[in-house]
């Protein structure tokens, strides 16, 4: 049991600060209303990767990192200069045009990859039980960082997500760039999460604990405290299971959330109305 436990407690660690970082941004994304931003953001960082790969470079090499962030922020940028024009298409609409471009080049170039195939499965599903101690450390840093930006303008950046049906035209220059930092800082986040859990862990941890933490608590900060609870309690319920059955990680933690905000919203619609 002992063995075990420190086997875990790595993956443990990072689902720790991922399930913080993810539940903190979903809540965000959710007021927002930008449900899918992060699996698009997510697939366009893995085509920088795969060009990266094709160019001949490692996957952990500098240069495929830096090929990654900038694809990164090339979509953050046009996506937060697209919402500030307030052009009349739906978000939703340009974040799935954007998945969808991004997975069909990700395919076509992994057929000229070796192990091109191989790595289109690692990115999607993520192998967080076989992370490091020097990625969650490095993790922890940079998502660190991040928080202490969000600290200091909290309150800027939770009027901006709370007044998203107002429109983004009126914004002055000063809350514009707020709004960019803000995706950028979220690009970065999705990068580097997606690098430890994959795209569909990533994207459930953003969305499906934020999602249950919505249907009971109405306050802005119960609900970052009870997604991070939910998130971590769900990946770690995940993480064991996987370990204990020998099953893929990933799949298991997003089904073990997927449940949980499930059960969750079946509870909340069983209550009585004039409850």
């Amino acid at each position: 049991m002992k063995e075990t436990l420190l086997f875990l407690a790595t993956p443990i660690t990072a689902s720790i600060i991922l399930a913080g970082m993810l539940g903190y941004f979903g809540t965000h994304i959710l007021a927002r209303r930008i449900i899918f931003i992060d699996i698009a953001v997510a697939q366009i960082a893995a085509l920088g990767t795969m060009i990266g790969l094709l160019l001949g470079y490692a996957e952990e090499a500098m240069e495929v990192q830096m090929l990654s962030y900038l694809f990164t922020l090339i979509i953050i940028g046009a996506f937060a200069l697209y919402k500030s024009n307030s052009l009349p298409i739906p978000s939703e609409a340009v974040i799935g045009i954007i998945y969808c471009l991004g997975l069909a080049l990700s395919l076509l170039l992994a057929e000229k990859i070796p192990g091109g195939s191989n790595f289109i499965t690692k990115t999607i599903t993520g192998n967080i039980l076989w992370v490091t101690w020097d990625k969650v450390i490095k993790l922890g840093l940079l998502f660190a960082i991040i928080g202490l930006i969000h600290l200091l303008l909290g309150r800027k950046f939770y009027d901006l997500s709370n007044h998203q049906n107002h429109k983004e035209s009126a914004l002055q220059l000063k809350e514009r760039s707020l709004n960019l930092l803000f995706y950028i800082t979220f690009g970065v986040v999705v990068v580097k999460a997606v690098l430890i859990g994959g795209i569909f862990l990533v994207f459930t941890l953003l969305i499906a604990p934020s999602v249950a933490a919505a249907l009971f608590v109405k306050s802005w900060k119960g609900r970052l405290l009870w997604s991070w609870i939910i998130g971590l309690l769900g990946t770690m319920t995940g993480i064991f299971i996987s370990y204990w059955l020998n099953i893929s990680n990933g799949p298991a933690i997003v089904v073990v959330l997927g449940l949980l905000v499930f059960v969750m919203a079946f509870v909340k619609l069983s209550r009585p109305l004039h409850q």
